[in-house]
């Protein structure tokens, strides 16, 4: 069966879209743009391939879709801005086998001006067509935030943004057989610039109330109670919750890649957040020290070494400068995690517990840094030694908290 689709990355943006495409209906060839941590399990990829799911090794297969979708990673950079290298490697693959009439859309986060400036001379230049005569070209800003269960991309709003009219509803025509809802943007930038709102959105809120953690531990004042009292505020407030550091795929964006616009509150939030797993360190080493115990010599288990719960993804996760700030100081770290078989710091191993209870009840210290569905938090308060909980997920009283 000939696909429709070609989606390009099969990583935490790529693999969604393609089950959701799958599940439409719609016949899906992946192509891979090369190592990608997203991953199926086997029941999964059965049923994918059951359902039109087809991978794919030679490009020229891309050339034989109706729609082409490029969500290719885009991670930081050595300055701190977003590498589009791998954009770019999925465009020139694309662009040598692109046809008249395809839709080609981009999902990846990129700073506004990327799809027009950057992606369609590319696409041009090797196809020898012409965006918004030849071809269609559009950016779609992807709202994918995994394992979660009440938000999917058929309920999720999808954004579209177009080079031209026409190529604004010929994207919308694709995402209209995925999603209830399509919102039109004005223009490509205007779609590129909701990434830009999205995500910087969510890491200034979480700036803000990790700034607020610190504080409330100084004052000694519960911020849990506090959040759990201000969300009760109908109008203008959304709760966000503290946490040991922020991690995931999606990176703040304090430039707009255009010189002399940097956004002074996300880089002011990117220096807060940035900070937390120094914090939590330090507060593991004062709970030991008013126990009668030093850092140095201290058994300490760390619990969900990944960056989200209920997930195997450890990109960008602050389990991994907890666990080298924690060894500098002369403890010796071990952790347990269900999604996680094995793990290394500065490629030395971390012992794994096996026994998540003997574990903590062995171990001097145990830090809660991600709050996994299958762990106990009443009992593990019980047999813990010493808990230091930087998700606020135990009982009142249970745990110290972040």
């Amino acid at each position: 069966m000939p696909a429709d689709l070609a989606v390009i990355g099969l990583g935490p943006l790529g693999l969604p879209l393609a089950q959701a495409a799958v599940a439409a209906g719609i016949p899906t060839l992946g192509y891979r743009t090369g190592p990608e941590p997203g991953s199926l399990s086997p029941a999964e990829l059965r049923r994918m391939l059951s359902g039109g799911f087809r991978p794919a090794t030679n490009p020229a297969e891309l050339g034989r879709v109706r729609t082409a979708v490029i969500c290719a990673p885009t991670p930081r950079d050595a300055d701190g801005g977003l590498d589009l290298s791998q954009v770019e490697a999925a465009a020139r693959t694309l662009a040598g086998h692109l046809r008249p009439h395809t839709t080609v859309i981009l999902e990846s986060p990129v700073p506004p001006g990327t799809t027009e400036e950057f992606l369609r001379p590319l696409l041009e230049e090797m196809s020898g067509l012409r965006a918004g005569r030849d071809f269609h070209l559009a950016y779609s800003p992807s709202r994918v935030d995994p394992g979660r269960r009440d938000f999917t991309p058929a309920n999720t709003p999808k954004v579209i943004g177009g080079l031209t009219p026409a190529c604004t509803e010929s994207a919308a025509a694709f995402y209209g057989r995925l999603t209830d809802k399509v919102v039109r943007a004005r223009g490509l930038r205007e779609a590129e610039t909701v990434t830009l709102l999205e995500t910087n959105f969510r890491h200034v809120n979480m700036a803000l109330v990790n700034e607020m953690a610190v504080l409330c531990n100084d004052l000694g004042v519960d911020l849990w109670d506090v959040i759990r009292c201000a969300e009760t505020k109908p109008f203008g407030f959304q709760a966000f919750r503290p946490g040991p550091g922020v991690g995931g795929h999606s990176v703040p964006l304090d430039r707009t890649g255009h010189p002399g616009s940097p956004l002074r509150m996300v880089e002011l939030a990117q220096q807060v957040n940035s900070r937390m797993p120094r914090y939590v360190v330090q507060r593991a080493a004062t709970l030991l020290n008013e126990h009668g115990k030093s850092a140095r010599g201290a058994r300490v288990l760390l619990l969900g070494v990944t960056y989200k719960a209920d997930l195997a993804d450890r990109q960008g996760t602050p389990a991994q400068e907890i666990a080298i700030r924690l060894m500098e100081l002369g403890a010796a770290v071990s952790y347990h995690d269900p999604h996680v078989p094995s793990w290394s710091v500065l490629d030395r191993p971390v012992p794994r517990a096996d026994s998540l209870y003997e574990a903590a009840a062995d171990a001097d210290l145990t830090i809660l840094l991600q709050q996994h569905r299958t762990y106990d938090l009443q009992g593990l308060s019980v047999k813990a030694q010493l808990l230091l909980d930087t998700r606020g997920a135990t009982p009142t009283g249970a745990a110290h908290r972040l």
